[in-house]
């Protein structure tokens, strides 16, 4: 599951892939009509052509470089440490059973039942 996520920590969109699909293709579809001025991913985003694609965007790229990368990426750490309000996030969705268990079939079934999960946790925020 790939999520976007505010800056405080809310779901903003998602989508399913499959396990054993590569995780950077996903990115752009999901930041399509959003304008983030950083996105924070984690080594599985790591791609040369996501982060030209996000440079040219405006969007500062703060994703670790892959440790096989023979000329590592610099990347902003101190922002990167702000990554944990998207695990909250998974671990808090995860505390539905439907979500930790995934009892739908549908994957369609299951995204819209993340969808009012992460309502539910945006209410309880306010």
């Amino acid at each position: 599951m790939h999520v976007v996520a505010d800056t405080r920590g809310h779901f903003v969109r998602g989508c399913l892939t499959a396990g054993q699909r590569p995780d950077a293709p996903q990115a752009l579809p999901l930041l399509e009509g959003l304008a983030p001025a950083y996105l924070l991913a984690d080594r599985g985003y790591d791609s040369d052509p996501l982060v030209a694609t996000l440079a040219a965007r405006g969007t500062c790229a703060v994703i670790p470089p892959r440790r096989k990368r023979r000329t590592p990426r610099a990347y902003d750490a101190a922002r990167y440490a702000q990554r944990h309000l998207v695990e909250r996030l998974f671990s808090r969705l995860k505390q539905f059973r439907r979500v930790a268990t995934r009892h739908d079939k549908s994957d369609t079934h299951f995204l819209d039942f993340i969808q009012l999960a992460a309502t539910v946790l945006w209410l309880r925020d306010c």
